[in-house]
């Protein structure tokens, strides 16, 4: 029997629960991309129904209608009319929430219109008791002219009964929910005789969403049918209208609330983690909670790491034959590879909280306390949700900001949230903290290196904000957005969806980060191994002589020691290191820093591996020494630490500060379409990180 494959689009307001289903839909079976020609986000998924079907599950970004509003909204849109399109849905499922099922049933009513087989799936029904809520489904299916299914994706129930309708979808009735003449009879009935072979509803769509699937000659719907942008606003109004008229009659008998049996505590809690003092309170706790935890959680699992690739490294040293190419291997691809593999801990475990406020509902509560912030320095309220996803990457952060109405306002966002420290920096801040300050608690109770973490995350935001200010003055902001958001029910985290988050961010930045770093680890190998002239081809004989004609006797054991650090010094990127070394110098930096801070422009977090991949070049004893060891011995010629608190702060600061990230400059190109822009960034944040680097070195020195 062959292997029958649909496409199922799975449509539904924000914050209904969408991806749950598509989770449970697809678990792991899942590719991430962006919809051609543009940068909002979409997930595919893949998943084995009944009677040998196989379905494409697309998850399509979470919408109020089909009046669209973002592009976010109009890819729904455009998929929705394209009935050329490779992923056009065989059938549409819409979710709803079963506390706001009134406003949700607006986007299915006007999906229903299409015609397309459309199954209603009301989500979170585990809590319509505890809510006293309760639902007549035999009512609601005839009325609404579908199937519908009660989810709740939190126990797991009803997915098979999701999967069996989707199946069983050819008998859907594609019956509209309303006459789109009542809207304006003598118009549309002008439209119909025109077009008599197209889908009313789509030609008003195509009108009102300046959107062309059909064919039709756009010449003719001007001259005819196009209205003012004020007609077809009062147009669309009386639409909403008549559909809420709709709606309401409907749940008027099929669904009962009864308050006085409800046990709400969502109310309680939103006046205690909203509140205009306690509210901040509970969030810096939090964020105490999750810097404390980065690293007493991850400390075992990065020293067994750590120490793993040091015996790695010098296992193939020994047990491989002498040569380039196991050279390569011990000296630039495992110390490389270590040097962000060592992270991973600290990265899933900020993943994982980040997963569990987001799933929780309570993220939404802290981009409400955040707007009334945003609001003071010129930001549009709906900046709060890049500046949050800055903390996971600055690249779909900024994308995120193409929902931000004001040009203005989403080019101050673009700008700043590069500020914000992303999860490419910690691997940075995180072995500069572990160098400089010491593992002691504050109180007995709080980790010093965890508050020190949280105090660069509070500088990479008060720097945002800081610089969003000063651009509202000088680009002299006259208008502004209103910020609306919508607070989602509290709910006990899902495991599964949390686990598929930390482990798809996480394998999305160690991938990411991979390639980059194995492609330089090699060519830093390559630049460190080899040199120019007779002092690098030279290095045993001058080193001997200087050994062994010392005023002072030596003795001959430091002779390989002393070779690898004269070759490495007069190797190419000794030679590159020494020429860039008196501009950082008064940053407290040597050049095989600098070489680091020239390197992860390509990505912040290859700072880490460009340094254990230097210093495995520039060392032939003790091999299984782990890179954190290295850097701690590094010493200047006068015998004093490299990495002393004065260098560390200096590094810590720059890095906060820093456009290091030539992806970020990318994408701040391709959403301003312009490299004024870009410039602009690199040079003011990089400028403004030298300058602050300075003086933290000079004072604490």
């Amino acid at each position: 029997m062959s292997i029958q494959n649909i496409n199922v689009a799975l449509i539904g307001n924000p914050n209904t629960g969408k991806t749950s289903v598509f989770n449970q839909l697809t678990g792991l079976n899942q590719q991430v991309g962006n919809y051609p020609g543009i940068t909002v986000e979409k997930k595919l998924g893949f998943c084995k129904l009944p009677n040998n079907i196989k379905a494409n599950i697309l998850d399509l970004p979470g919408t109020y209608s089909l009046n669209a509003s973002s592009i976010d909204e109009n890819v729904v849109i455009e998929l929705m009319l394209n009935k050329n399109d490779k992923l056009f849905p065989d059938v549409a499922v819409v979710i709803s929430d079963v506390e706001n099922l009134k406003r949700n049933l607006l986007l299915f009513t006007q999906i229903k219109d299409l015609e397309i087989p459309t199954i209603l799936v009301i989500n979170m029904t585990d809590r319509m008791k505890r809510k006293g809520i309760s639902l007549d489904i035999p009512y609601l299916e005839k009325e609404l002219k579908t199937k519908i299914v009660l989810v709740s994706t939190r126990k797991g129930i009803g997915i098979d009964e999701l999967k069996n309708q989707i199946v069983d979808y050819k008998s859907l009735s594609t019956e509209p929910c309303l006459n789109a003449s009542s809207i304006d009879k003598e118009y549309f009935d002008k439209l119909r005789h025109a077009f008599p072979n197209q889908l009313l509803y789509k030609l008003w769509l195509v009108i009102t969403q300046d959107v062309n699937f059909l064919n039709l000659e756009r010449q003719e719907i001007n001259s005819s049918f196009t209205k003012s942008h004020s007609e077809l606003k009062r147009m669309q109004q009386k639409e909403t209208i008549k559909r809420y008229q709709f709606i309401n009659d409907t749940l008027k008998i099929g669904q009962t609330i009864d308050s006085k049996n409800a046990t709400d505590l969502r109310s309680k809690l939103d006046r205690i983690l909203t509140h205009k003092v306690f509210g901040y309170l509970i969030f810096f706790g939090i964020l105490l909670l999750i810097f404390q935890s980065i690293f007493d959680w991850s400390s075992y699992p990065m020293d067994f790491i750590d120490a793993t690739f040091a015996d790695l490294a010098n296992y193939s040293k020994v047990h491989l034959p002498p040569g380039e190419f196991t050279n390569l291997i011990s000296e630039g691809i495992i110390p490389g590879i270590g040097g962000i593999v060592i992270f991973i801990p600290q990265i899933a475990v900020l993943f994982l909280f980040i997963s569990i406020l987001e799933e929780s509902g309570y993220m939404s509560r802290v981009v409400f306390l955040m707007d009334k912030i945003m609001r003071r320095y010129g930001l549009s309220g709906k900046s709060v949700v890049p500046l949050v996803s800055g903390t996971a990457c600055a690249i779909p952060a900024i994308m995120s900001a193409r929902n931000i109405e004001n040009w203005k306002e989403r080019l101050i966002t673009i700008l700043v949230t590069p500020f914000i420290t992303c999860s490419a920096r910690l691997p940075v801040y995180a072995i500069l903290i572990a160098l400089i300050i010491p593992n002691k608690r504050l109180f007995g109770v709080f980790s010093l290196q965890g508050a020190t973490l949280m105090i660069l995350y509070l500088l990479g935001f008060g720097m945002a904000i800081f610089s969003a200010y000063i651009l509202n003055k000088i680009l002299k902001l006259k208008t502004k957005s209103y910020f609306v958001i919508e607070m989602p029910n509290y709910k006990l985290p899902l495991l599964k969806n949390v686990a598929i988050n930390v482990i798809e961010k996480t394998k999305s930045f160690v991938f990411g980060a991979g390639k980059i770093i194995l492609a330089i680890s090699i060519i830093l190998w390559f630049l460190g191994s080899h040199g120019p002239g007779s002092d690098f081809k030279n290095a045993q004989k001058i080193v001997e002589k200087q050994v062994y004609t010392a005023p002072i006797p030596i003795n001959p054991s430091v002779i390989p020691d002393r070779v690898s650090e004269y070759k490495l010094e007069h190797s190419y990127i000794g030679k590159i290191g020494k020429s860039i070394e008196p501009v950082i110098q008064p940053l407290g930096y040597d050049w095989k820093i600098g070489i680091a801070v020239v390197t992860s422009f390509a990505a912040r977090e290859v700072f880490v591996a460009t340094l254990a991949t230097i210093y495995s070049v520039g060392s032939k004893s003790d091999d299984d020494i782990t890179i954190k060891d290295r850097m701690e011995s590094e010493v200047r010629d006068d015998g004093s630490k490299i990495f002393s608190f004065a260098t560390g702060v200096s590094l810590l600061l720059f890095y906060a500060f820093a456009m290091q990230c030539a992806s970020t400059l990318a994408i701040t190109k391709k959403e301003t379409n312009s490299w004024k822009w870009p410039m602009i960034q690199l040079f003011f944040m990089s400028g403004f990180a030298y300058i602050t680097a300075l003086i933290a070195y000079q004072f604490l020195k």
